[in-house]
């Protein structure tokens, strides 16, 4: 990172975004921070969204480092592009990630384009994640803590948003992290790390679509033997490999009824217990679409690894172009509750080359 860049921090008000801009200023940067309005929940209809604690940790943070703080609204852009996404997939009976859209749309995208409208050279976020500069361009590789890495998150990432991006803390793991901010004095040397959607806040996604959603009931139908076994509420609120509140009882052998299909004619939602004979819930093969590559796409068939869902173990595969957009992929393990919508991150190592949505 040259040391004449002007570098815009998102700061979420958390640890993480904190010493991000800590990391920058000790390395002689001038960066200013910015709090990312979003959402702000005003009628609270899906519990608690602290935006406006975040804000002021943020600034107490930015003040403490004797750095500049910006407040930069982007509520109507997140509603476009990340809110009516997530609502959208769900209502269509997908389970999309809303994670993955807000930093491919939002944090890389609307934010990093008014970054560089306001003079700034790139843009800095507290993601667990490694940018590497080559010859060939810029790569994007997993942190080095395993059990904090975030480039899942950024797998729809393209090359110019790589480039302008920075990641300050990908080389830390959590607790030289937490070290960091309490020998700094940092406001949120302590405090604790937020587990809501992207910038919405401390909300579950299930009270999030119960209301903004509407109810479409149907029946819960037992896969193998073809009996009803209940009512539900919506399919949207289910997803493939979904274990928890199905709504129905185990059997007399305690085995548990797992999600492992939806059928769109009479909204009935598909159920089997919980074994690896169970229809539908183990896949060898799925096809991708809406690929993205953060380098060169690969345009023939390629031996890759592949991370199915965030904070799974990249596992092999067989990836088999079958358009610009599209791929075929084959697994060598058969893989548990792939649901249309999620993501795969295409991998070499460490390495993260692109990705694709499940059909």
């Amino acid at each position: 990172m040259p040391a004449r860049e002007r570098i815009l921090v998102a700061m979420s008000g958390g640890v993480d975004s904190s010493v991000a801009a800590l990391v920058l200023r000790q390395a002689g940067y001038a960066p200013v921070g910015a709090y990312m309005k979003n959402w702000i929940n005003e009628d609270e209809i899906v519990g608690h969204c602290p935006w406006q604690q975040d804000i002021a940790d943020a600034r107490a943070v930015a003040d403490h480092l004797g750095i500049e703080f910006r407040i930069v609204n982007l509520m109507q852009e997140y509603r476009e592009r990340v809110v009516a996404y997530l609502l959208d997939g769900y209502a269509a009976g997908l389970t999309p990630n809303p994670d993955i859209m807000c930093n491919r749309e939002i944090k890389f995208g609307v934010f990093r384009a008014w970054a560089k409208d306001h003079g700034f050279d790139a843009v800095a976020t507290g993601h667990y994640a490694r940018r590497i500069e080559t010859p060939a361009g810029c790569e994007l590789h997993e942190g080095l803590d395993s059990n904090k890495d975030q480039s899942y998150f950024l797998a729809r990432l393209g090359q110019d948003q790589l480039r302008d991006a920075r990641f300050p803390i990908g080389h830390l793991l959590k607790p030289e992290l937490r070290a960091l901010a309490r020998a700094a004095g940092l406001p949120t040397a302590e405090k604790k790390d937020s587990q809501g959607i992207c910038f919405i806040g401390e909300v579950k996604m299930a009270d999030f679509l119960r209301a903004y959603v509407p109810d479409a009931p149907g029946p819960i139908v037992d896969a193998v033997a073809g009996r009803v076994l209940g009512q539900h509420r919506g399919l949207h609120f289910y997803t493939l490999g979904q274990r928890r509140g199905i709504g129905v009882p185990s059997n007399t052998d305690h085995a548990a009824y797992v999600v492992v299909g939806k059928r769109a004619a009479d909204r009935a939602l598909l159920v089997a217990f919980d074994r690896p004979n169970a229809p539908g819930l183990f896949q060898t093969e799925v096809r991708l679409h809406s690929l993205t590559w953060i380098g060169p796409p690969l345009t023939s068939p390629a031996r890759l690894e592949g991370r199915v869902r965030y904070r799974d173990p990249r596992v092999a595969l067989e990836f088999v172009p079958e358009s610009e957009t599209t791929a075929l992929i084959r697994f060598d393990q058969p893989q548990r509750g792939l649901a249309g919508g999620q993501v795969l991150a295409l991998h070499s190592g460490s390495k993260l080359l692109g990705a694709g949505i499940y059909v």
